[in-house]
């Protein structure tokens, strides 16, 4: 395989190869598909591997090498995280420009009225820009959510509920930012979906390898998982090549 990759760099440099036959040639060049993961992330756990006391890091859940967060979830919130090592991938999934809808549960202090979802849907004005709008709706509490720790800080009389938002950008704090602006603090915030990776039944605290059809739906149209194996043609011409190479060689070596 090193005799491979070295007749690989120097092709791509230009630089004249000779082919010895008698060396075994893999016939598969395909490229390594990225690796994704889906860590539904607990409450408290910051957003990167380096240790951060007082909270947990991404390393105390995740023990691959070499991956990194495509995005940020914030440390008070929990859901859905993805990680890759591939960076036009990470790209794809982390910037705004791509407009990949993120969908959240987001629990806030109060009932929301009609108008008030109507004002997300909408767009509000936060100060500093003006958000997209949103996809806004009114939920029951998840099925499979699971108790936070610490608990929730809740004020007496005054109820909570739940509702599923979706937006296309990911400004810093924007969803909570969102909920202040209507009148319902949010006080708790969970990702559910980012595209069409969700959680589905995945356990707090525990990840899962995406499958090569997950990631070749998300990948960048310019990247090609896999590279053809050279044709015959390509092996015979090389070989004719090698082999006028050899005869010129002869013939100079008469002269001489």
């Amino acid at each position: 395989m090193q005799v491979c990759k070295r007749l690989l760099m120097r092709l791509r440099k230009g630089r004249p190869v000779m082919i010895a036959l008698s060396t075994p040639i893999a016939a598969d060049f395909s490229l390594a598909m990225p690796k994704l993961i889906l860590l539904n992330k607990p409450y408290g756990v910051i957003c990167q591997f380096s240790p951060s006391p007082p909270h947990q890091c991404l390393a105390d859940y995740v023990n691959v090498p070499g991956v990194y967060p495509a995005g940020r979830l914030d440390t008070d919130s929990e859901g859905l995280l993805l990680l890759t090592d591939h960076g036009p991938l990470q790209a794809r999934i982390a910037d705004p420009k791509h407009k990949l809808p993120k969908t959240y549960w987001v629990q806030v202090e109060g009932e929301p009225d009609e108008a008030a979802l109507a004002a997300l849907r909408r767009g509000v004005d936060l100060g500093d820009f003006f958000t997209l709008p949103a996809e806004a709706r009114r939920m029951a509490e998840p099925d499979s959510l699971w108790p936070r720790t610490p608990p929730i800080r809740t004020r007496a009389n005054i109820p909570t509920s739940w509702l599923e938002l979706t937006i296309r950008e990911g400004k810093n704090r924007q969803v909570r930012r969102m909920t202040a602006k209507i009148g319902h603090p949010t006080l708790r915030l969970i990702r559910a979906r980012i595209g069409d990776f969700n959680l589905a039944d995945l356990a707090l605290g525990k990840w899962r390898l995406a499958t090569a059809r997950e990631i070749e739906a998300v990948l960048p149209v310019t990247f090609n998982t896999r590279r053809q194996p050279q044709s015959a043609g390509y092996a015979g011409k090389a070989r004719t090549m090698t082999s006028a190479r050899t005869n010129k060689h002869v013939v100079d070596q008469k002269r001489k």
